[in-house]
Parts: structure tokens; C-alpha cells; sequence
């Protein structure tokens, strides 16, 4: 993985512009900590910042290719997993590498043979802009489901990119401004960011499955993939076997790099799954054990109380599948300074306040797991794509009219000053946001009426809710210079298993039956039964002290720029007392409560001060 960044200039000499452009670029030195590249003619200047996985000698960036008298310069993050499929095909046209198998000169070649359309024929996690010198053009992709990210803004005559909002942040034309819209955003949506918003104002997120031409005619979106809906036709027998097929197939694709490859392993159906194939592949190739990883907190065994959203603990687990599929298996504990500490991290990482303590465990998680590797695989998205989740179960979620995962808006409408409330309106900002969600969903005509609510809650998990966690990954990961790779996300998976019905998605009345029978006979039964539970979370009470008194040292700072977006009262109250017991129920997806609300304000505290935040 890589971190890229761009600047387009009609009006300026942009070979005068290289301290700014390696500034932007060095934004990005934890996203690529191995090598560092720009390139710069009078109209376009692109950096790029290395994180070696594939192709150690031939794969620099950026990289420029040359057809006839056309000039093309690439800047890219990601993996393309159909390399070799890709360079069979262009060689057969004509095409010379000039690397060993490096995925960006695929991916170059790719669009100097078929332009914009060549996104269409990649199976990966990509973000990437491609400079035409002859059409004076600017060509921006981003995979299918938005695993790795790319921002831009116009203005004036300049357009900026870049993987994170720091790189455009660092242009001195980018001030870091935030409007009413980027405000709901923050105290309405929480860490769940409606699509194409990047918070700041005027810049915007490329949204998943869409492209982006900017040249002298200004900027042009294309959406070049979407799910489609059609009858499904496979009986349950077929159904099972093609995703157990389709998955196998997307984790061996996976496991490619020419560095150290490790896996997530919290003992859970996931990752098991992915543990299992894994495993398996590293000893046909002899490649000796697959090291695998889980975390866990300081004072969880004493601490730790079973409940509907987390029955039990994955230490057990994560060595019952370990010792079965012999990995070599390695614990991380995180201690509860270090996680309350690492939340500031997180804001840096993020450039947003996000999850609290479930990403600043997860940077401390990823930091460790750097150590040793420079590749790990994840389960995320398997509970979007199949249907993991307690709402996709629970009737009152189902009826909310609303975003299963956002609740308490009313509540939390409460916390915020009168005039941030009056100006934002959050409940009115939700039934917006929800609607325009609604109004995406591609539907099938006949379709009655439980399996079309479910295709709704379906879409708005995979486009609402997903990308909160695969974001949160990427940035976590990212921040120390690991890659994660997320299998549940391959196209061609979510395309088939979106079709499935919902009465075989939960057959044998389990969430992710299906993939459960798919899984039948390759993990052990109790591990194929197990609960579903999710990214484990501190129970320590030492951590909600922690938190509870920095945010009562924010509040009793007169200067924090918190209190002129806050009722300080009523959060005062809330941190002082057991008032705080209004929040000690889910607010956001499943683990943010209480404790979660003060990390979060003051993240919120953090990034106003550190990013110096202009309210417009």
C-alpha cells in the first residue's frame, strides 16, 4: 500500500511548486515508509510515498509509460489481484513490461489500452490518477466498495488529491474550514460519514465504484459500478458451494506480496475462515506456519461481563482455531494508558475524531503487528455483506425508520449548544441523510415485502456502515505502515451473495447461515457455531476514569474551542454524576456507549485544536 497525492494547475508553473508538493507528499511518509517519489511538468504535479509489498525493484512510483507520442504518469494505492490475468491480456495486445510483476505498470498499461473503462476489468482495493501529458488530462479511479480512499477539491484553477485529508490540508489553498454540513457530519452522524463527504469544506470523498476526469472542462463523475438486483436462481446446495468457491478463490488471491504475510485471528467466523484457507495455502507452498494475530486487554479477565452483544471473550478462541490450523499464534495486550493516550493518534490518523478507543486499539494493535509483518488479512465486511449484525434480527431495528446503527439522536441533540442544534437540526439531518439512502437501493420488481426491507437494510449497511469500518481500518493500519486486506470485500462475492434471499442468507436461523454451511467441514464445529461478537472493547473501569477526566479537564479549560459547539452543562452534568447512564446503551453500532461519548467529544476537542478548525 502507498499514500498519493496530486495537485492540477492551469494558471500556475507547477515545476516551481515542488516544496509544496513534498509537503503534501510527506503528509503521507506513514502510509509509504520505504521510498518516496514526485513528478512535475508545467500543469500537473503528483507524489507518492511507498510501502513495498509487491515487486520490490521495479515497482517506483511515480511511474511513466510511453505509447507512441502520448505520455501517461501513474500514482497508486493499492493491490491488484488480477495481475497476471491483466499482463497476459495486454501482452497479447502489444504492451512490453518493463517489471518483474509489478501491479502499477499493469495497472498504467491497463488505462493507456483502454482508458476510463479499465477499471471495469480490475479485481483489487485501488485508488490511483493517472496524468495524460497530450490531452492535458487528469484520470482518478477507486475501487467497488471503497476500501482505500482518495479525496479531492477545485480551487480556483487548482485541483488537489490525495489518500488522506492531511496531504490536501498541507496545500495552502486548502484551508481546514467546516461548514454546517461538516459539522452534522460530526455530532449528528458520528463516525458513520454519509458518502462523498469529507467534512472539510469543499473537499469531497470520491465515493466507491466511481471515476473522476478533471481537465480544462472542470471535473466529470462516472459511476461505473453498482449492485444490480435480479432473481437469484441457485438452490441452496449451488448457492453454498459457489460462496464457499468464491471465497477460497479471493483469499488465495490475497496472500501474494513479496514480504511477510500474517492474519487477524480473534476466533470468530471471519477470520477463522480466513485463517483456515490461509493456513492451509502457506503449508502446500511450504511456506512454514501462517503467524496469526488477536488483542486483548489489560484487566478483561476480571472485568469482562458477557452480554447480547459480546457473549464471550475471543482469547479462548482465537487459540482453539490457532491450535488447530498450527499457526503461530501471538497475542496483543493493550493496557488502559496506552489506549486512552493513543486516542489523540487516532485523531491524527483519521484527521476526524472517529470510534474512540475501538480505533485507538486498533492503531496499537496494527503498530505491534508491523513489528513483523507488512501484510495482514481481515474479516471485515462479512457481517455487511452476509448479515452479522443483531439488527438484521432485531423487529423494533428493522421498524426504526432510520439507520439501524444511529440511535439517541435526540439525546445526543441534547449535548450540543442551542445554536449548533438549531443550526444542524440533527433529527431532521438523519431523516434526510436516511432518505437519500432509501432512494439508492436498486430494487426487484416482486419482490415481497420482508426480502425487500431486508435488501434495504442490506444496502444500507453495505454503503452507510461499511465504510465506516473499512475506513477505519485503512487509517489505523495505514498510520504504521501495515496493509490490511479484506477478502469479504472481492466484488464478484458481494455481486452474488447480494442476490441471495434473505430466508437463505439466515437458513438454519443463524446469522450468516449461509456462509456457515459454506464453511461446513473446513473449521471445527464449535468454531463454526460459535456466537457472532465483535471487535473486543476495554471493560476495565480504570478507562472510563480516564477518559471521564479528560474530558472534565477540557470543560474546566475556558479556551477549548468544544464549548462554543456544546451545552457544557449538560455534558458537565452527564461526567460528574451517573447521568452518563442515559448513554449506557449502543448510540452508535454496537460498542459506543458512555465511555465511548467522552472519548468522543474529546477527539472532537483534539482535532479542533490540532487541525485548527475554522467554523464557517
Amino acid at each position: 500500500m502507498c499514500g498519493i497525492t496530486g495537485w492540477i494547475d492551469w494558471e500556475i508553473d507547477l515545476t516551481q511548486q515542488r516544496r509544496t508538493l513534498e509537503a503534501m507528499t510527506g503528509t503521507l511518509a506513514n502510509r509509504g515508509p520505504d521510498a518516496a517519489g514526485t513528478w512535475l511538468s508545467p500543469r500537473a504535479a503528483l507524489g507518492h510515498r511507498r510501502l513495498v509489498v509487491v515487486d520490490p525493484e521495479g515497482g517506483s512510483q511515480p511511474m511513466t509509460r510511453q505509447r507512441g507520442d502520448r505520455l501517461y504518469t501513474i500514482v497508486y494505492n493499492g493491490e491488484l489481484y488480477n495481475t497476471p490475468e491483466l499482463r497476459c491480456e495486454l501482452e497479447a495486445r502489444g504492451h512490453t513490461f518493463l517489471t518483474r510483476n509489478s501491479d502499477t505498470e499493469a495497472l498504467l498499461l491497463s488505462y493507456i489500452e483502454w482508458g476510463p473503462a479499465c477499471v471495469e476489468r480490475f479485481n483489487g482495493i485501488f485508488a490511483f490518477a493517472v496524468w495524460n501529458e497530450a490531452d492535458q488530462s487528469l484520470f482518478l479511479g477507486r475501487d467497488r466498495l471503497g476500501v482505500k480512499p482518495l479525496f479531492y477539491t477545485l480551487r480556483g484553477s487548482a485541483f488537489v488529491f490525495g489518500s488522506e485529508l492531511k496531504a490536501l490540508l498541507a496545500h495552502p489553498a486548502v484551508p481546514p474550514e467546516v461548514d454546517t454540513e461538516g459539522l452534522a457530519e460530526i455530532f449528528v452522524m458520528g463516525p458513520s460519514r454519509t458518502p462523498g463527504q469529507g467534512v472539510f469544506h469543499g473537499i469531497a470523498d470520491l465515493k466507491p465504484g466511481y471515476c473522476l476526469t478533471f481537465d480544462r472542462n472542470g471535473i466529470h463523475t462516472r459511476r461505473y459500478w453498482a449492485l444490480e438486483s435480479r432473481q437469484h436462481e441457485d438452490d441452496l446446495n449451488t448457492t453454498t458451494a459457489h460462496v464457499r468457491e468464491l471465497f477460497m478463490d479471493t483469499v488465495q488471491r490475497q496472500l501474494v506480496a513479496d514480504v511477510p504475510v500474517c492474519a487477524f485471528l480473534s476466533g470468530g467466523l471471519d477470520s477463522s475462515a480466513i485463517t483456515a484457507h490461509a493456513a492451509n495455502a502457506f503449508k502446500q507452498a511450504g511456506h512454514g506456519p501462517l503467524h496469526t494475530y488477536s488483542v486483548d486487554y489489560s484487566g478483561n479477565d476480571r472485568y469482562f461481563q458477557p452480554n447480547s452483544f459480546e457473549p464471550n471473550a475471543d482469547a479462548p478462541w482465537a487459540d482453539r482455531v490457532s491450535s488447530f490450523f498450527g499457526t503461530q499464534h501471538h497475542k496483543i495486550m493493550i493496557d488502559t494508558p496506552e489506549l486512552a493516550e493513543a486516542l489523540v493518534s487516532a485523531v491524527r490518523a483519521n484527521d476526524l475524531p472517529g470510534m474512540a478507543d475501538v480505533d485507538s486499539s486498533l492503531y496499537l494493535f496494527c503498530r505491534e503487528i508491523k513489528k513483523e509483518a507488512t501484510v495482514a488479512l481481515s474479516g471485515e465486511s462479512a457481517d455487511e455483506i452476509f448479515g452479522g449484525y443483531p439488527w438484521f434480527r432485531n423487529k423494533e431495528a428493522l421498524a426504526s425508520g432510520t439507520f439501524p446503527w444511529i440511535s439517541m439522536t435526540r439525546e445526543r441533540a441534547s449535548l450540543l449548544s442551542p445554536e449548533l442544534a438549531g443550526r444542524i437540526r440533527p433529527v431532521e439531518y438523519v431523516a434526510e441523510r436516511y432518505r437519500e439512502a432509501l432512494a439508492e437501493v436498486p430494487r426487484l420488481a416482486g419482490e415481497n415485502p420482508v426480502e425487500a426491507r431486508m435488501r434495504e437494510i442490506f444496502y444500507l449497511n453495505i454503503t452507510r456502515f461499511m465504510p465506516t469500518l473499512l475506513d477505519r481500518k485503512d487509517r489505523m493500519s495505514m498510520a504504521v505502515g501495515l496493509e490490511v486486506r479484506v477478502p469479504f470485500c472481492d466484488h464478484r462475492l458481494a455481486e452474488y451473495v447480494w442476490n441471495i434471499p434473505w430466508a437463505m442468507k439466515n437458513c438454519d436461523q443463524r446469522e450468516k447461515g449461509i456462509l456457515r454451511r459454506a464453511l461446513a467441514g473446513v473449521l471445527p464445529d464449535d468454531v463454526l457455531a460459535r456466537r457472532k461478537s465483535p471487535y473486543p472493547k476495554t471493560h476495565n473501569p480504570d478507562y472510563l476514569k480516564a477518559v471521564r477526566d479528560w474530558l472534565l479537564r477540557i470543560l474546566g479549560d475556558r479556551t477549548s474551542p468544544l464549548h462554543q459547539l456544546i451545552n457544557t452543562k449538560a455534558v458537565l452534568h452527564i461526567a460528574q454524576t451517573g447521568g452518563m447512564m442515559t448513554f449506557d446503551r449502543p448510540w452508535f453500532g454496537q460498542l459506543m456507549r458512555g465511555p465511548q461519548l467522552f472519548a468522543y467529544l474529546a477527539q472532537v476537542d483534539t482535532w479542533l485544536r490540532e487541525y485548527r478548525v475554522i467554523i464557517r
